[in-house]
C-alpha cells in the first residue's frame, strides 16, 4: 500500500529563530507539560494537509511559513510550505527546513472543492493512486471524487476532536457529511468506491422538468393537429409504398414519351435548317436564272439586229453615190473605192460580232440548264422536308398531348406522395419528442435501486477483531466486544457507545479506532496515509507536575499506568508511522527505541516547540 511519511514540522521566520520538531519513520513520541505546543503541533499537521483553519498561538506570531516534510513512498522528499491563514500550498521537491527563499516547483490550493482543478488533495492522492475512487455524498446516491479530507481526519486526530463525543468517522457535526463519511468508511473497509451514479433531482430540478415535459406535451399536441390523416406510421409506409410503385410507373412513362418528343423536335429543328439552307438556296439559283435568261435574251438580240443590219445593207443604199453612210465622207472626198471597202469592213464586222454572240450564246446555254437542274432537285428536297416537318409537327403534337395528362396526374400522386411524408415526418418528430419525454420522466423518477451503502457483516467483523486486538493489546478494561456500529457511526465497547463514556475511555477508544484502521488498511490494502498522529490518546490532562500515576480526572474508567505501557510498546510494532503527542512520560524501554522530544517538564528540557526566545 502506498502511504506517506512526515519527516518534520517547521515555523520559519526571518526575524525568529526556528521552531521545528523531526518524525521518526516510526515513532515519535512528543511529550512533556501542558501549553508546551504539542497539540499546536498536532494541529499543525492537520492544517498542513489541506486544514482550513488554525488558531495560532501568540508564540506563533511572526513566523510567516509553516514547512511540513514528507516523504513519499519512493523515497522521494517534498516540502509543503504554507504561509498562516492563506489558501495556496507551495510545493518543493526537496528537504526543506530553513526558511524558504526559491520559488516553488508548483503551487497547489489547500481547500478542495468541487471546481478544484489543483488542489493538494488531488495532488497527494494521485501519487498514491487514488484520484478515481469515489463516495457517496447523499441518500440519492449522488457522488464525488474522494478527497484527502476524507482521510486526513481519520490518521490525524488532534486533542480537541480526541475527547470529542462526536464519531471518529465523522469530520464534523453537520449532517450533511454523515453520508460521505460513512461511505468513505465503507472504502476503507471493503476497498469499494461508489460508482458514478445518476443524482436525483433537487426541487429545483424537478420544477425545471416538470416544465420541460409540459413544454413537450404542447409540442407534441401542436404536432398531431397538424397531421393530415389518422393513419398510423405503418399504414402511411405501405401507402407510401404503393404510390411510389405508381409514381415510377408514370415517371418511366413520362421518361420514354418525352424522350420521344425531345428527339421529333430535335428532328424537326435540323428539318427547319434544312429547309432553311434550301431556301436560300433556291433563292440564289433563281436569281441566277432570271439574269441569265436576260442574258440570254440580250445575245438572241443582238444577233437579231446584226443579221438585220446585214440584210438591210443594201435596203439601207451602202452602195449610192453621195455621203458615205459609214464615215460621212462628201463625194469629192471619197476615194476612188472607198464604197467598196467600207461595205467589206461592215460585212466583216457584223459578221464577227454575230458569231462572237453566238458563241457567248452557246456557253450560257449550259449553265442556264445546269441552274434548271438544280433548281428543280432543290425545289424538289424542299416538298420532302415540308413533308417531314409536317409529320415531325405532328408527332410533337401528339406527344404533347400524351405527355400532359402523364404529368398531371404524376403532379397529383407527387403531392399526395408529399403529404404522406410529411405526415411521416411528423410521426418521426413526435415519436422523438415522446421518447425525449420519456426520459425526462425517468429522469425524475426517483432511482428503485442504489448502490450498496452498508458495509458487509464479514468486512465488519474482521475489522473489529483488529480493532479488540488492539484493545487487548493495550489491556484496556471494560471494553470488550469493541466494534463498530456501522448504524450509529459510531464505536461501541463494553455494551455502550463511545460517546456515553467518560472522556479518558473515548479517548482510548478513538485511538484504538485509528490505529486499528491503519493496521487494517495496511493488511488489507486500503487507501490511507499510512500514518497516525494521535494528541492525547491516554489521558486528557496532566499537570506539568501532576503524578503521573493518577487517574485522569472525569474518567469512568481507571487509565491505569499499565494500559499507557502497552499503548505506547504497541505502537511500537505498528508497522506504518506513529506520532504521539502526550503530557505523560513513555515507558523507558518505549523512549529508548522511539524518537522523542520532551517539552518543558523538567529543568534542561525544551520549553516548547517554539523557543523561548521566539516569544
Amino acid at each position: 500500500m502506498a502511504d506517506l511519511r512526515l519527516t518534520h514540522l517547521t515555523y520559519a521566520s526571518a526575524t525568529k529563530p526556528l521552531a521545528t520538531v523531526d518524525f521518526d519513520p516510526s515513532l515519535t513520541v512528543v511529550y512533556g507539560a501542558s501549553d508546551t505546543g504539542k497539540s499546536f503541533v498536532a494541529e499543525s499537521i492537520e492544517y498542513m494537509l489541506g486544514g482550513s483553519k488554525l488558531d495560532l498561538v501568540s508564540e506563533a506570531e511572526g513566523y510567516s511559513q509553516i514547512l511540513l516534510g514528507l516523504e513519499l513512498d519512493d523515497g522521494t522528499p517534498l516540502t509543503l510550505l504554507r504561509v498562516p491563514d492563506s489558501n495556496a500550498i507551495h510545493v518543493h521537491w526537496a528537504d526543506l527546513r530553513e526558511q524558504v527563499t526559491r520559488p516553488s516547483d508548483f503551487d497547489v490550493t489547500a481547500k478542495h472543492t468541487a471546481r478544484s482543478k489543483n488542489s493538494l488533495s488531488q495532488f497527494l492522492l494521485g501519487h498514491l493512486g487514488w484520484d478515481d475512487l469515489r463516495i457517496r455524498t447523499n441518500d440519492a446516491g449522488s457522488t464525488r471524487e474522494l478527497r484527502l479530507s476524507d482521510l486526513v481526519h481519520l490518521s490525524v486526530v488532534p486533542e480537541n476532536r480526541m475527547v470529542d463525543k462526536r464519531s471518529p468517522v465523522l469530520h464534523s457535526f453537520s449532517a450533511s457529511g454523515k453520508t460521505a463519511a460513512a461511505s468513505a468508511m465503507r472504502l476503507l473497509l471493503t476497498g469499494e468506491g461508489e460508482a458514478e451514479a445518476t443524482t436525483g433531482m433537487n426541487a429545483g430540478q424537478r420544477r425545471v422538468n416538470k416544465g420541460q415535459v409540459g413544454l413537450l406535451d404542447r409540442i407534441i399536441v401542436d404536432l398531431q393537429n397538424k397531421l393530415s390523416t389518422s393513419e398510423n406510421v405503418q399504414e402511411l409506409r405501405d401507402r407510401h409504398r404503393r404510390l411510389q410503385t405508381t409514381i415510377d410507373g408514370y415517371s418511366r412513362a413520362v421518361e420514354t414519351i418525352t424522350q420521344q418528343h425531345l428527339n421529333s423536335v430535335a428532328e424537326r429543328m435540323s428539318v427547319t435548317e434544312g429547309l432553311a439552307g434550301i431556301e436560300v438556296r433556291l433563292a440564289e439559283v433563281g436569281d441566277l436564272m432570271s439574269r441569265f435568261t436576260l442574258l440570254e435574251e440580250q445575245y438572241r438580240s443582238d444577233i437579231d439586229r446584226l443579221i438585220m443590219v446585214t440584210e438591210a445593207g443594201n435596203l439601207l443604199g451602202f452602195f449610192k453615190v453621195g455621203t458615205c453612210v459609214f464615215c460621212g465622207a462628201e463625194p469629192e472626198h471619197q476615194h476612188p473605192d472607198h464604197s467598196e471597202r467600207e461595205t467589206t469592213q461592215l460585212h466583216l464586222a457584223v459578221e464577227t460580232e454575230i458569231a462572237k454572240t453566238t458563241s457567248l450564246l452557246d456557253d450560257l446555254r449550259p449553265t442556264m440548264r445546269d441552274l434548271h437542274s438544280q433548281f428543280e432537285e432543290l425545289s424538289s428536297r424542299r416538298e420532302e422536308l415540308k413533308a417531314s416537318a409536317a409529320r415531325l409537327d405532328a408527332d410533337i403534337s401528339i406527344t404533347r398531348g400524351r405527355l400532359a395528362p402523364l404529368r398531371e396526374d404524376m403532379d397529383q400522386h407527387l403531392e399526395v406522395r408529399s403529404a404522406i411524408e410529411r405526415d411521416l415526418d411528423l410521426h418521426q418528430r413526435i415519436e422523438e419528442l415522446e421518447e425525449r419525454r420519456s426520459q425526462l420522466d425517468g429522469e425524475a423518477a426517483t432511482p428503485t435501486h442504489r448502490p450498496a451503502e452498508y458495509i458487509p457483516n464479514r468486512v465488519l467483523s474482521a475489522f473489529d477483531h483488529v480493532l479488540q486486538g488492539t484493545l487487548e493489546a493495550w489491556k484496556v478494561p471494560s471494553v470488550e466486544f469493541a466494534e463498530y456500529d456501522q448504524y450509529q457511526m459510531e464505536i461501541r465497547a463494553g455494551n455502550r457507545l463511545r460517546a456515553s463514556r467518560g472522556k479518558g475511555v473515548r479517548s482510548v477508544l478513538h485511538s484504538a479506532f485509528t490505529t486499528a484502521l491503519a493496521h487494517y488498511c495496511r493488511e488489507h490494502d486500503r487507501p490511507h496515509p499510512g500514518l497516525v498522529v494521535l494528541d492525547s490518546p491516554v489521558v486528557t490532562y496532566r499537570g506539568p507536575h501532576s503524578d503521573p500515576q493518577s487517574d485522569a480526572p472525569g474518567d469512568d474508567v481507571p487509565m491505569t499506568s499499565t494500559v499507557v505501557d502497552h499503548f505506547y510498546r504497541n505502537m511500537l510494532t505498528f508497522p506504518g508511522q506513529v506520532i504521539i503527542f502526550e503530557n505523560g512520560d513513555p515507558p523507558r524501554d518505549v523512549i529508548a527505541q522511539a524518537r522523542t522530544h520532551r517539552f518543558g517538564l523538567q529543568e534542561g528540557d525544551r520549553a516548547g516547540f517554539f523557543p523561548s526566545s521566539a516569544g
